[in-house]
């Protein structure tokens, strides 16, 4: 039962005979009454008549007594409309026995994937991950009752350079070691501990340098050791989504890892389309109208001079993958705010791309940032955003 609309279908008739024709009565809620309605001020210079005068002729022809307990003309002109108790009774009894409390499902269900939560492999979820968890879970929840399809995206940042350092002091402490060390949970103490060693030692730093490549190279034991890492922290994120009471389950992990052999295809397109351009020695996409504080035109930077990809170049591999794979039509980034211009740049790329086309959009759900007390930030976005 839609009050609002059962009111409006009974104001209408008697505001069209008033009128002459067809009128909408404008309902809407009000703070003097239940609700309100507007339609005799927009009629008087019309009619010619004062809107006090065509709201009393009006509440003559109209028969709301079974509805409202009150209907007066109220101020220059509204009508004031107080809905009886029984209504309500039976407006609860009627919600009480529709399972979906009077929403209907959406007439044009869509795809639609939602990025969000995205904590990093290895290291400690904080307040600044709550947000976007929580934030995320919502849209998820809410866009599932609506009858869309969901696809939810715990976008995890489970590869990258910093995991030459993570495996290396696996390795220091031992496999096994490490194994109950991260068992428990520790992971922030693990994490501080290799970075201690990275920042300090140059043997240790040439050696996760060379573990990195060995990763991306696809060495078996490495992947291994990898494997070991995401698998005890993906453990700790669940442990952690079940005292939250999300609906994030283990099936929603779409770490960075899963994009890499998308990324030299995305490339490739993207060359093949004539959107990149060099910039010493890194290929670029210069979105159009995008400066920086300098006004000079700001790069996308695919992929770096080094030959290495970085994040908008797995942000863009997601986003075709997303778009043609999985045939969504909208995509949700619950993500803070200080990423703002990454989501806009990656956007207008993907747009250039055709990848984001009608009815295909892109939406930065932004959020903003929790500070410590001494004013750092702790604003927690998709994995290295």
């Amino acid at each position: 039962m839609d009050l609002e609309k059962l009111l409006a279908d009974r104001l209408a008739p008697a505001f069209a005979t008033v009128a002459g024709g067809p009128v909408d009565p404008a309902v809407r809620r009000s703070q003097r009454a239940d609700f309100q309605c507007d339609a005799a001020l927009a009629l008087a210079r019309r009619l010619g008549r004062s809107p006090r005068e065509i709201a009393a002729a009006v509440l003559d022809r109209v028969a709301v007594d079974d509805l409202c307990s009150s209907a007066e003309v109220s101020g220059p002109g509204f009508i004031n409309l107080t809905v009886a108790d029984k209504t309500l009774g039976a407006l609860v009894s009627a919600l009480a026995a529709d399972p979906r409390l009077g929403v209907p499902r959406s007439a044009d269900p869509e795809t639609v994937v939602v990025d969000y939560s995205a904590p990093n492999v290895a290291k400690e979820m904080h307040v600044g991950h709550l947000r976007s968890t929580v934030i995320g879970d919502a849209a998820a929840r809410l866009l599932d009752w609506l009858g869309h399809r969901v696809v939810r995206a715990n976008h995890l940042g489970d590869w990258g350079t910093s995991f030459g350092m993570l495996i290396e002091h696996l390795l220091d402490l031992g496999e096994a070691e490490a194994a109950a060390n991260l068992s428990v949970g520790d992971l922030d103490s693990f994490y501080k501990a290799a970075r201690v060693k990275f920042d300090a030692d140059e043997a240790f730093r040439e050696r996760a340098r060379l573990r990195v490549v060995a990763l991306q190279g696809g060495d078996e034991r490495t992947l291994r050791l990898w494997r070991l890492l995401v698998a005890q922290s993906e453990r700790y994120f669940l442990a952690v989504y079940d005292l939250l009471d999300v609906t994030l389950t283990g099936r929603d992990f779409q770490g960075e890892s899963r994009y890499n052999d998308l990324l030299g295809p995305t490339m490739d397109e993207l060359d093949q389309l004539g959107l990149v351009r060099r910039s010493d020695g890194a290929a670029c996409v210069f979105p159009p109208g995008v400066t920086g504080r300098d006004g000079e035109p700001l790069p996308l930077i695919v992929r770096k001079s080094d030959g290495g990809y970085g994040y908008p170049a797995t942000d863009l591999a997601a986003v075709r993958h997303r778009a043609g794979e999985l045939g969504a039509t909208r995509l949700l980034y619950v993500v803070g705010l200080p990423q703002r211009r990454h989501f806009e740049m990656v956007f207008a790329v993907a747009g250039l791309a055709g990848w984001l086309r009608p009815p295909v959009r892109a939406e930065h759900v932004g959020f903003g940032s929790i500070l410590s007390p001494t004013g750092g930030c702790c604003a927690a976005g998709a994995a290295g955003r």
